[in-house]
């Protein structure tokens, strides 16, 4: 590699930023996003689906394009490389729904401001993700072994998840909260949607600064994990930062449909690992062992429809289990009453 290699034009980043920055628009000054209110199942399910709709409308339109520019094959390879970058940034990102819904907890948000705090976090991720992507391609076409670091550094995240997966993080330990109640005025309850406000001349941060805050921490810290993944399947930042942005907008929207059902995707993050680690080893084995990107995107899809359905499946089994126990546990006296007329 000797540069940036990417199909892309100014004119196209301009034109997708621009894209998004108007859905987003869209959202907060018309869809309701301006007034708190809360989410409802059938709101959230409407924008996964659009979301979805509108990814896969993209990597019909990029294909379209490159068929006509560049020629069939290379349209079917960057294709393919953008929906399997989408389906391992969208796998790797549920995780960051479980962390939300934690974080949510911990400051007890009220259900009808957490879609304004992850819209706004959603504004940051983007300015995050454009530099860090930038940044990262142009490492690896000045530095190539830096390829086989972030390889080995997938492999290792991947194993450490698999071995804390039981664990659930102690956010009152957690450093950047802990920065902030040292350092910062912050008011004992929220203000609405305000993020600051002023109370005896002084300024003060609101909760919803806080939690905000933590999002963004937390959106980064998945980005150093979830970034050189793709880097296993592509280097061309365009096709990294466009299924990127697509799994993160589509994120926001499946965290009100799922973050209340956690508890049935136990073992989804036991998925993610592997799909870290066997990323990783492809990264690793790259000078002699060649793996097509088809055959990536059918093994990201295997795994995560694997330990969502082995999730599923122990979920059913546990509840039916503890209705049994209840049952049982009635006593005979009960049971007796019940069959009475």
């Amino acid at each position: 590699m000797t540069g940036i290699d990417t199909f892309a034009t100014l004119p196209m980043w301009i034109g997708f930023i621009g894209f998004v920055l108007a859905i987003l628009a869209l959202d907060l000054f018309v869809l309701g996003g301006k007034h708190a209110h809360r989410v409802s199942p059938r709101e959230a399910l409407a924008w996964v689906v659009s979301w979805i709709i509108l990814a896969t409308l993209f990597g019909i339109l990029q294909w379209w394009f490159l068929d006509g520019s560049i020629g069939r094959l290379e349209a079917n390879r960057k294709t393919l490389e953008f929906f399997t970058g989408y389906l391992i940034e969208l796998s790797l990102s549920v995780d960051n729904m479980f962390v939300f819904s934690m974080i949510f907890g911990y400051f007890a948000v009220p259900p009808e401001l957490q879609r304004r705090v992850l819209l706004f976090g959603v504004l940051g991720a983007i300015v995050m993700r454009i530099a860090m992507i930038l940044v990262g391609v142009w490492l690896l076409s000045k530095f190539i072994w830096l390829f086989y670091v972030f390889g080995l550094f997938l492999v290792i995240t991947g194993i450490k998840m698999l071995v804390s997966a039981e664990r659930s993080p102690d956010l009152a330990k957690n450093p950047v909260v802990r920065i902030m109640r040292k350092t910062m005025r912050m008011t004992q309850d929220y203000r609405g949607e305000a993020f600051f406000v002023r109370s005896n001349g002084l300024l003060y941060a609101t909760p919803m600064f806080g939690v905000l805050v933590l999002v963004e921490v937390t959106d980064l810290v998945f980005a150093v994990d979830s970034i050189p993944a793709i880097f296993a399947i592509t280097t061309d930042p365009f096709v990294v930062f466009t299924s990127n942005i697509f799994a993160i907008m589509g994120l926001r929207a499946m965290y009100f449909l799922l973050a209340s059902m956690a508890e049935r995707f136990h073992y989804l993050k036991y998925g993610l690992a592997i799909i870290l680690v066997l990323i990783g080893g492809k990264m690793l084995a790259a000078p002699w062992v060649h793996i097509p990107v088809l055959w990536s995107l059918g093994m990201v899809a295997i795994i995560l429809l694997a330990s969502i359905g082995v999730s599923l499946s122990l979920f059913r089994r546990t509840a039916a289990r503890d209705a049994g126990d209840t049952a049982r546990a009635a006593s005979p006296e009960d049971t007796e009453s019940t069959r009475r007329p």
